[in-house]
Order: structure tokens, then sequence, then C-alpha cells
């Protein structure tokens, strides 16, 4: 049977055996998705997120049908579909459980995205999203309420979860949500932090744009 989106269902695919070789998650942790036109193509449950083919990727439709009834869905579908419909400039999103960004997840601390210039720029300031259970009707919409003020999204005693325009700019959001985090543990370890002053903030966004 042909389904189309081949050369797209790889990148989704591709996009979770990374997350899963640089370690921002486990073998069965986390889900990756991406709009293309009226389908969201998505990571499923069940499957080794480290070995994961073009082939084993679901498909849904906006109002959340399984197009490919084969293939059992995330359980994290409808807070995808959440997000796509509270951010219609989104088209990839990544979510994961890293380490040190979930451990702030589990902290009433936050990461802070000033020490670099890349990462506030890239990432302006993490959202909080309450906690609800995992694969819920609630925790769909509070994350689809959070990704409203943000791009990325610290899920409390959860995980993290960030969108791009691309699916590359969503997986690019999350590596650097988990480097910010390192940094913030490791600066706060070391002695006083120096994030960037206001003053600093506002020559980068003179030069190169607020964050979108």
């Amino acid at each position: 049977m042909t389904i189309g989106w081949e050369a797209e269902r790889e990148q989704v695919a591709s996009i979770m055996r990374r997350l899963y070789r640089m370690g921002l998650t486990t073998c069965s942790g986390g889900n990756v998705s991406l709009r293309c036109g009226d389908v969201i193509l998505i990571t499923p449950s069940g499957m080794d997120k480290g070995e994961i083919a073009a082939g084993q990727i679901g498909t849904v439709s906006p109002d959340g049908e399984n197009l490919l009834p084969g293939l059992k869905l995330s359980i994290e579908t409808e807070m995808h579909l959440e997000v796509y419909r509270n951010r219609p400039d989104v088209n990839g999103i990544v979510h994961a459980h890293p380490v040190t960004a979930s451990a702030f997840a589990a902290l009433d601390r936050d990461i802070d995205t000033r020490l670099t210039a890349e990462t506030w720029h890239v990432l302006g300031k993490p959202v909080r999203a309450d906690y609800a259970l995992m694969g819920t009707k609630d925790l769909a919409r509070i994350v689809g309420e959070a990704v409203r003020r943000g791009n990325a999204v610290i899920m409390e005693n959860h995980g993290v979860l960030t969108v791009g325009r691309t699916l590359f700019e969503a997986f690019d959001r999350l590596e650097l949500l988990e480097a910010a985090a390192k940094m913030t543990w490791i600066t706060h370890t070391m002695g006083s932090p120096r994030p960037l002053t206001e003053a600093r903030i506002q020559e980068m966004e003179e030069v190169y744009g607020r964050r979108k």
C-alpha cells in the first residue's frame, strides 16, 4: 500500500533516532511529529525509538483520526494536535525527557537561557506547564495553552516540549534547552552566574530581530 510522505516520515524517524542516540530520551520515551498540510506524522507508542524506521511512523488527521490503523499512535497524540491548533505557525514538535532539563521540571527553579547569546536568541524564556497525567486531555489542554507563550515548555514532573516552524528547528530548541539546563546547573555549582544584561539582550534583538 502506498501511504505517501516517504521523505517526511523518514525525517520524523531520523529525528527520533537522533534524540535517542544523543541521550535526550529513552528507548520508549518521547515523541516527535511533523505537520504536512492536512495530516500530522507522529511517532507511535510501543516502538524502540532508537531503531524506529520511516514505515513505523503514524499518520493522523487534525481531528485525531488514525489514518494508519495498523499503527498505535503515541499516547501524547492529542497533546501534539492541541499544540498545532494553538500555533498555526508551528510545523514540528519534539517532546522528550532529557535528564537535566527534566530535573528542572521537578524543581521550583527556572532554566536560565540568558547565560549565552545563542540560548536566549533561539529559546527566549521557557514556559512552565502545570502537571497533568501523561496521555490525558488535561495535559493536552495545559500544554496547548502554555505553548502560546513560548517555543519551549517545561512540563512539571514530566519532561519538555519544543516547537518550530520546521522539525529541525524544534529539535534544535530541545537540544539547546538541555544545554541551557546543564549550564544553569554548572554555573550555580561553580559560583555566581553572570547572565546577559538587558542592554546586551536589546543589542542582540536590534541586530538579529526578536524571537519568533
